[in-house]
Protein backbone atom coordinates (compact mmCIF):
# COMPACT_ATOMS: atom_id res chain seq x y z
CA UNK A 1 0.00 0.00 0.00
CA UNK A 2 3.01 2.30 0.41
CA UNK A 3 3.22 5.43 2.56
CA UNK A 4 4.29 5.46 6.17
CA UNK A 5 3.97 7.57 9.30
CA UNK A 6 7.15 7.68 11.40
CA UNK A 7 5.52 7.16 14.79
CA UNK A 8 2.43 5.02 14.24
CA UNK A 9 2.57 3.71 17.79
CA UNK A 10 2.20 7.17 19.32
CA UNK A 11 -0.53 8.13 16.84
CA UNK A 12 -2.46 4.92 17.60
CA UNK A 13 -2.17 5.66 21.33
CA UNK A 14 -3.56 9.14 20.64
CA UNK A 15 -6.43 7.66 18.61
CA UNK A 16 -7.17 5.28 21.51
CA UNK A 17 -7.63 8.46 23.62
CA UNK A 18 -10.02 9.77 20.92
CA UNK A 19 -7.59 12.35 19.52
CA UNK A 20 -9.25 13.43 16.27
CA UNK A 21 -6.11 15.19 15.01
CA UNK A 22 -4.10 11.95 15.25
CA UNK A 23 -6.90 10.03 13.55
CA UNK A 24 -6.98 12.62 10.76
CA UNK A 25 -3.22 12.18 10.20
CA UNK A 26 -3.67 8.42 9.84
CA UNK A 27 -6.65 8.92 7.54
CA UNK A 28 -4.78 11.47 5.39
CA UNK A 29 -1.79 9.11 5.09
CA UNK A 30 -3.63 5.86 4.39
CA UNK A 31 -7.14 6.78 3.19
CA UNK A 32 -6.27 6.99 -0.50
CA UNK A 33 -4.27 3.75 -0.31
CA UNK A 34 -7.21 1.91 1.28
CA UNK A 35 -9.48 3.31 -1.44
CA UNK A 36 -7.12 2.21 -4.25
CA UNK A 37 -6.75 -1.30 -2.84
CA UNK A 38 -10.51 -1.63 -2.30
CA UNK A 39 -11.12 -0.42 -5.86
CA UNK A 40 -8.76 -3.11 -7.20
CA UNK A 41 -10.72 -5.76 -5.33
CA UNK A 42 -14.25 -4.45 -5.79
CA UNK A 43 -14.10 -2.71 -9.19
CA UNK A 44 -16.65 -0.20 -7.97
CA UNK A 45 -15.89 3.38 -6.94
CA UNK A 46 -18.98 3.54 -4.74
CA UNK A 47 -18.11 0.30 -2.94
CA UNK A 48 -14.47 1.42 -2.56
CA UNK A 49 -15.56 4.73 -1.01
CA UNK A 50 -17.82 2.88 1.40
CA UNK A 51 -14.94 0.53 2.21
CA UNK A 52 -12.70 3.46 3.24
CA UNK A 53 -15.40 4.70 5.62
CA UNK A 54 -15.95 1.18 6.96
CA UNK A 55 -12.25 0.44 7.56
CA UNK A 56 -11.52 3.75 9.28
CA UNK A 57 -14.71 3.59 11.35
CA UNK A 58 -13.59 0.19 12.58
CA UNK A 59 -10.20 1.64 13.44
CA UNK A 60 -11.78 4.54 15.36
CA UNK A 61 -14.11 2.22 17.29
CA UNK A 62 -11.35 -0.16 18.40
CA UNK A 63 -10.64 1.77 21.58
CA UNK A 64 -7.63 0.39 23.48
CA UNK A 65 -7.43 -2.65 21.19
CA UNK A 66 -5.89 -0.29 18.62
CA UNK A 67 -2.67 -0.47 20.67
CA UNK A 68 -2.31 -4.14 19.66
CA UNK A 69 -1.72 -3.17 16.02
CA UNK A 70 1.96 -3.76 15.29
CA UNK A 71 2.01 -2.70 11.63
CA UNK A 72 -0.72 -0.21 10.78
CA UNK A 73 -0.27 -0.43 7.02
CA UNK A 74 -0.48 -4.22 7.07
CA UNK A 75 -3.52 -4.08 9.37
CA UNK A 76 -5.35 -1.66 7.06
CA UNK A 77 -4.53 -3.76 4.00
CA UNK A 78 -5.68 -7.00 5.63
CA UNK A 79 -8.86 -5.40 6.97
CA UNK A 80 -9.61 -3.93 3.54
CA UNK A 81 -9.07 -7.31 1.88
CA UNK A 82 -11.30 -9.25 4.29
CA UNK A 83 -14.07 -6.69 4.25
CA UNK A 84 -13.92 -6.42 0.45
CA UNK A 85 -14.27 -10.19 0.12
CA UNK A 86 -17.30 -10.02 2.42
CA UNK A 87 -18.79 -7.30 0.19
CA UNK A 88 -18.21 -9.46 -2.90
CA UNK A 89 -19.90 -12.42 -1.21
CA UNK A 90 -22.84 -10.21 -0.31
CA UNK A 91 -23.06 -8.87 -3.87
CA UNK A 92 -23.05 -12.42 -5.23
CA UNK A 93 -25.83 -13.35 -2.85
CA UNK A 94 -27.78 -10.31 -3.93
CA UNK A 95 -27.19 -11.16 -7.59
CA UNK A 96 -25.49 -7.83 -8.23
CA UNK A 97 -21.90 -8.94 -8.75
CA UNK A 98 -21.97 -8.44 -12.52
CA UNK A 99 -23.18 -4.87 -12.11
CA UNK A 100 -20.72 -4.13 -9.29
CA UNK A 101 -17.70 -5.51 -11.13
CA UNK A 102 -18.64 -4.00 -14.45
CA UNK A 103 -19.33 -5.80 -17.72
CA UNK A 104 -15.83 -5.27 -19.14
CA UNK A 105 -14.10 -6.79 -16.09
CA UNK A 106 -16.49 -9.74 -16.09
CA UNK A 107 -15.98 -10.47 -19.79
CA UNK A 108 -12.20 -10.25 -19.41
CA UNK A 109 -12.15 -12.66 -16.48
CA UNK A 110 -14.70 -14.97 -18.06
CA UNK A 111 -12.39 -15.38 -21.08
CA UNK A 112 -9.44 -16.19 -18.82
CA UNK A 113 -11.51 -18.60 -16.73
CA UNK A 114 -12.85 -20.25 -19.89
CA UNK A 115 -9.32 -20.72 -21.27
CA UNK A 116 -8.15 -22.28 -18.01
CA UNK A 117 -11.21 -24.53 -17.84
CA UNK A 118 -10.83 -25.65 -21.47
CA UNK A 119 -7.12 -26.38 -20.93
CA UNK A 120 -7.95 -28.42 -17.81
CA UNK A 121 -10.74 -30.21 -19.67
CA UNK A 122 -8.39 -31.17 -22.51
CA UNK A 123 -5.84 -32.45 -20.03
CA UNK A 124 -8.42 -34.64 -18.26
CA UNK A 125 -9.78 -35.86 -21.58
CA UNK A 126 -6.28 -36.76 -22.79
CA UNK A 127 -5.60 -38.65 -19.57
CA UNK A 128 -8.88 -40.52 -20.01
CA UNK A 129 -7.96 -41.48 -23.58
CA UNK A 130 -4.45 -42.56 -22.56
CA UNK A 131 -5.92 -44.88 -19.94
CA UNK A 132 -7.92 -46.84 -22.56
CA UNK A 133 -6.85 -50.28 -23.80
CA UNK A 134 -4.91 -50.07 -27.09
CA UNK A 135 -7.69 -51.02 -29.55
CA UNK A 136 -10.34 -48.92 -27.81
CA UNK A 137 -7.96 -45.99 -27.82
CA UNK A 138 -7.19 -46.35 -31.54
CA UNK A 139 -10.88 -46.74 -32.46
CA UNK A 140 -11.83 -43.77 -30.26
CA UNK A 141 -9.18 -41.49 -31.79
CA UNK A 142 -10.10 -42.43 -35.37
CA UNK A 143 -13.87 -42.13 -34.91
CA UNK A 144 -14.33 -39.50 -32.22
CA UNK A 145 -11.38 -37.20 -32.84
CA UNK A 146 -10.65 -37.64 -36.53
CA UNK A 147 -14.27 -38.09 -37.53
CA UNK A 148 -13.91 -41.35 -39.48
CA UNK A 149 -16.91 -43.62 -39.97
CA UNK A 150 -16.78 -47.10 -38.42
CA UNK A 151 -16.14 -48.66 -41.84
CA UNK A 152 -13.20 -46.30 -42.56
CA UNK A 153 -11.68 -46.90 -39.12
CA UNK A 154 -12.23 -50.66 -39.55
CA UNK A 155 -10.16 -50.64 -42.77
CA UNK A 156 -7.28 -48.82 -41.05
CA UNK A 157 -7.37 -51.10 -38.01
CA UNK A 158 -7.97 -54.35 -39.94
CA UNK A 159 -11.12 -55.00 -37.90
CA UNK A 160 -14.80 -55.52 -38.64
CA UNK A 161 -16.90 -52.33 -38.51
CA UNK A 162 -19.05 -53.84 -35.75
CA UNK A 163 -15.90 -54.50 -33.65
CA UNK A 164 -14.82 -50.86 -34.12
CA UNK A 165 -18.28 -49.70 -33.06
CA UNK A 166 -18.07 -51.86 -29.93
CA UNK A 167 -14.60 -50.50 -29.10
CA UNK A 168 -15.81 -46.90 -29.53
CA UNK A 169 -18.87 -47.47 -27.32
CA UNK A 170 -16.75 -49.03 -24.57
CA UNK A 171 -14.17 -46.26 -24.92
CA UNK A 172 -16.88 -43.60 -24.59
CA UNK A 173 -18.21 -45.28 -21.46
CA UNK A 174 -14.71 -45.47 -19.95
CA UNK A 175 -13.90 -41.87 -20.86
CA UNK A 176 -17.13 -40.61 -19.29
CA UNK A 177 -16.50 -42.60 -16.11
CA UNK A 178 -12.92 -41.30 -15.89
CA UNK A 179 -14.04 -37.71 -16.47
CA UNK A 180 -16.78 -37.87 -13.81
CA UNK A 181 -14.28 -39.21 -11.30
CA UNK A 182 -11.63 -36.57 -12.07
CA UNK A 183 -13.37 -33.24 -12.54
CA UNK A 184 -16.17 -30.95 -11.36
CA UNK A 185 -19.62 -30.63 -12.89
CA UNK A 186 -18.89 -27.58 -15.10
CA UNK A 187 -15.95 -29.32 -16.71
CA UNK A 188 -17.97 -32.52 -17.12
CA UNK A 189 -20.59 -30.66 -19.12
CA UNK A 190 -17.95 -29.24 -21.45
CA UNK A 191 -16.16 -32.57 -21.87
CA UNK A 192 -19.36 -34.47 -22.56
CA UNK A 193 -19.94 -32.05 -25.44
CA UNK A 194 -16.45 -32.86 -26.72
CA UNK A 195 -16.75 -36.66 -26.52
Amino acid sequence: MGGYLKDNGRLLADVARRDQKAFRMIYDTYGKKVYTYALQLLHSETEAEEMVQDVFLKLWLMGDRILEIGNLESYLRTTTKHRSLNVLRRLVLEGRVEKALGKEWKEENTEIEDEILIRDVREILNRAIESLPKQQKEAYILCQQRGLKYEEAAQQLNLAPLTVQTHVKRALRSVRTFVKANTDIAAILIILKLI
